[in-house]
């Protein structure tokens, strides 16, 4: 480990990634796991408001079991702080409800229902009308409007995954988060779908949470970045000081 690791690591504090910014969540002392199986050991991150922060890391180091932990999917302790709450096993409805938007790994469209159905589920929670949103989806999505009616799931993997993020943004959410947005999908739709994100960051100051397996585009979008080694933060800062480690070049940028 590098002299920057073991400095980030022994510091067990969360970066608040800069002067005046205010965290929308914070994971103080995080542990979670399932069942007797520990996978989180004491983690301490922050996703700034309207922010952008990944998490990095090899498969199983535990960047799918935080986002689960952060909507009550699996038991945890220590403290998870949203928008001021302590949101530790709150039930998943609960956290849906305060606009925390998940799209899981593997995508979990409904695949018998419609695009249009699809849409409105992620709405279902909201009073006000949704036929607004669904056309601002539109707008960021167009492939989605072409395909209104067609059951969801006879589209494309990069068309399910452009209707995962779009159902999760109709709840207008204040925290999105994003597990593995690239997995399977070939280069081209990659770059796309990433293409669309910059908007929706530029335009929605939503904050994201992003577990992406492709650290060069993570690392591109996001203002913060923490790597993960079974189930610890080893390394953490902003993503532009990240990207220029050398041991994260080596392991994760390949170069």
């Amino acid at each position: 480990m590098s002299d920057t690791e073991k400095s980030t690591a022994e510091k067990g504090t969360a970066e608040k990634g800069g002067a005046g910014e205010i965290p929308i969540l914070e994971a103080r002392d995080l542990h979670a796991g399932y069942g007797p199986v520990k996978v989180l050991h004491g983690m301490d991150f922050v996703v700034n408001t309207g922010g952008v922060t990944t998490l990095l890391g090899a498969n199983g180091a535990g960047k799918t079991t935080t986002l689960r932990a952060i909507c009550g999917m699996v038991r945890s302790t220590g403290e998870l702080i949203f928008d001021g709450r302590r949101i530790n096993n709150m039930p998943t409805e609960a956290i849906a409800a305060m606009r925390v938007g998940h799209v899981p790994d593997g995508r979990g469209t409904f695949m018998e229902l419609s695009v249009e159905e699809n849409l409105r589920l992620g709405g279902y929670a909201r009073r006000d009308p949704i036929e607004a949103d669904i056309e601002r989806m539109f707008g960021y999505f167009p492939k989605l409007k072409d395909r209104y009616r067609q059951q969801a799931g006879t589209l494309s993997g990069g068309e399910q995954q452009m209707l995962a993020i779009a159902r999760a943004l109709m709840i207008k959410p204040r925290l999105l988060l994003l597990d593995e947005p690239s997995f399977g999908l070939a280069p081209l739709i990659v770059r796309e779908i990433f293409a669309i994100m910059r908007q929706i960051i530029a335009s929605e100051r939503t904050s994201i949470l992003l577990v992406e397996q492709n650290a060069s585009l993570a690392l591109a979008i996001a203002d913060m970045a923490y790597l993960i080694e079974t189930g610890k933060i080893v390394m953490s800062g902003p993503a532009a000081d990240i990207r220029k480690d050398e041991s994260v070049r080596r392991a994760y940028l390949g170069y």
